[in-house]
């Protein structure tokens, strides 16, 4: 099959993917201005605001992307009661997105990451929010919202977006894994430090170099291909997982896989950019790897059009999803 034929195949497949998104969601709420002079109370900018803007974040833009891709995202989480949970139902509407597996709880607050803009940069991140694990009556809530969209919707692909906020604990994890295992639904996570070892048994597991050197509690530095490499191996043994997908940057991505395959390592180099924010860049590439992973790809195109993807929206300002039809363009010119 010609190139183009194939991966616009590829593309126009995503339109009749199903995928879940579990894990921590947030208000991005933005703040953008002016600076022209700095504060006399202390050696700061003073910013003017010009105008305020609210957006979806953590794993509701995980959904974003799955839906700028064509796909459908069905979005579960726990969010408070306040205001900021209001604002983010609205954002869900807005954007014609089910809320129905958003779960509300009295116990939590909506998290909520302020970003300040002057002059195009930005300049500071305030972040509103809580850490502890769900409590139990909202993990059993959170529970039954998940079989119940399990039974009725055609789920392709499990996504668990994890920022540490408490929504995925080990036993919400593992609980939902077995059943993706059961229904030959596979799982892919975008993990954090915490949970490393929860997600034993999942499909595809993409660190960052960072997260990956927290969650193991050793140094790595980025140019030592050898290390990352065996680093990722032992990672990969370890929680019985597929593919070990790593993210490093400016130097790439490598891509473990398990010994069945042909090769056990590929390292995808990254494409030249001019960088503008690399806010978000995570929760694209997860979305993107899973649509291709649903789609059955091969372990080099969920790890080159992923990584494109990833680079693509760091020319972007702020936390923003991917453009389908960019990325098309930029798989047909490069792959």
């Amino acid at each position: 099959m010609p190139k183009e034929v194939n991966y616009k195949k590829l593309f126009d497949s995503f339109n009749r993917l199903n995928i879940m998104i579990i894990g921590d969601v947030m208000v991005d709420s933005y703040l953008w201005g002016k600076v022209e002079r700095i504060s006399p109370e202390a050696p700061i900018p003073i910013v003017a605001l010009r105008k305020r803007e609210h957006r979806m974040g953590g794993a509701a833009n995980v959904a974003m992307n799955i839906r700028a891709m064509g796909a459908k995202p069905i979005l579960c989480s726990v969010i408070g009661t306040d205001d900021k949970g209001d604002i983010f139902l609205e954002l869900m509407k807005k954007e014609k997105m089910n809320a129905s597996g958003i779960v509300r709880s009295q116990r939590r607050i909506t998290t909520t990451k302020f970003r300040i803009f002057g002059n195009a940069y930005q300049l500071l991140r305030v972040d509103e929010e809580v850490e502890d694990d769900l409590v139990h009556a909202d993990y059993l809530t959170l529970s039954r919202v998940i079989d119940r969209i399990l039974e009725t919707e055609n789920v392709h692909c499990i996504i668990f977006q994890d920022y540490n906020k408490g929504v995925l604990t080990p036993k919400l994890i593992q609980e939902v894994i077995k059943k993706a295992r059961k229904r030959n639904i596979p799982t892919a996570v975008d993990p954090k430090r915490k949970n490393f070892d929860a997600f034993s048994n999942v499909t595809l597991f993409k660190p960052n170099l960072k997260e990956l050197k927290e969650g193991l509690k050793i140094e790595l530095d980025a140019e030592d291909r050898d290390t990352i490499i065996e680093t990722a191996q032992a990672l990969r043994e370890r929680i019985r997982c597929d593919y070990v997908m790593t993210t490093l940057s400016e130097h790439g991505m490598l891509m473990s896989m398990t010994d069945r395959m042909d090769q056990k390592n590929l390292f995808i180099p990254a494409h030249v950019r001019s960088i503008s924010d690399v806010s978000g860049a995570g929760d694209t590439v997860i979305s993107v790897a899973s649509l291709c992973l649903a789609a059955q790809r091969s372990p080099y195109e969920i790890a080159y059009i992923s990584n494109l993807a990833g680079g693509l929206v760091c020319e972007e300002i702020g936390v923003v999803p991917v453009s389908k039809d960019k990325l098309l363009r930029e798989v047909l010119s490069l792959l």
